[in-house]
């Protein structure tokens, strides 16, 4: 009886895990050439330099009004900031950080002026290439059978996971992303 009790807990423990997925989100190709390498996939990006927020996901800038959160696909004006050198801080799991600022602010304002992050168009890692704003895109696109009038259709180097869904030859691999931003 013993013996079978340690049986079926074995059994179960292996059927438990044999449906566990794992899911691994890859963004650098969303992800603004501005953005920092080091990380695969990212949600925000706070901007300690303008005390803003970028969302990866919506391609928008969050920015502080009075008592009031504004947004828009450019920072306004007033922010003269240089999106490639500036430090940028990775955020995922959190939504709407802006609204968490005090914590934010509070725990990375000192990594203002700092530029001491590699921007994904200047990454020479070949993961980078996938980001439309490396300079070599093009060169990623035809190694990847993605030139012109292929997208979409058979042969356009787009693979597939074992359950049918298209990952858009981005592969699976490990994501970064939790901590403050720092590039390799």
């Amino acid at each position: 009886m013993k013996k079978l009790v340690i049986l079926m807990v074995l059994i179960t423990g292996l059927a438990i895990n044999a449906n566990a997925q794992v899911n691994i989100s890859i963004n650098i190709g969303s992800q603004p050439a501005w953005g920092p390498t080091g990380y695969d996939h990212v949600d925000y990006y706070y901007l300690p330099d303008a005390n803003a927020y970028y969302d990866v996901g919506n391609r928008m800038f969050w920015w502080p009004d009075g008592s009031y959160w504004r947004s828009g696909p450019a920072l306004p004006g007033m922010y003269h900031v240089d999106l490639y050198r500036v430090h940028k801080v990775v955020i995922n799991n959190v939504r709407q950080p802006w609204l968490h600022n005090d914590r934010y602010y509070r725990q990375y304002h000192g990594y203002a002026r700092r530029y001491d992050q590699v921007a994904i168009r200047n990454g020479r890692d070949r993961k980078y290439w996938q980001n439309p704003g490396h300079p070599n895109y093009g060169q990623w696109q035809r190694d990847n059978g993605r030139g012109r009038g292929n997208y979409g259709y058979p042969g356009n180097g787009r693979r597939h996971d074992d359950h049918g869904h298209d990952d858009h030859g981005y592969g699976h691999g490990n994501g970064h992303g939790n901590g403050h931003g720092r590039g390799r």
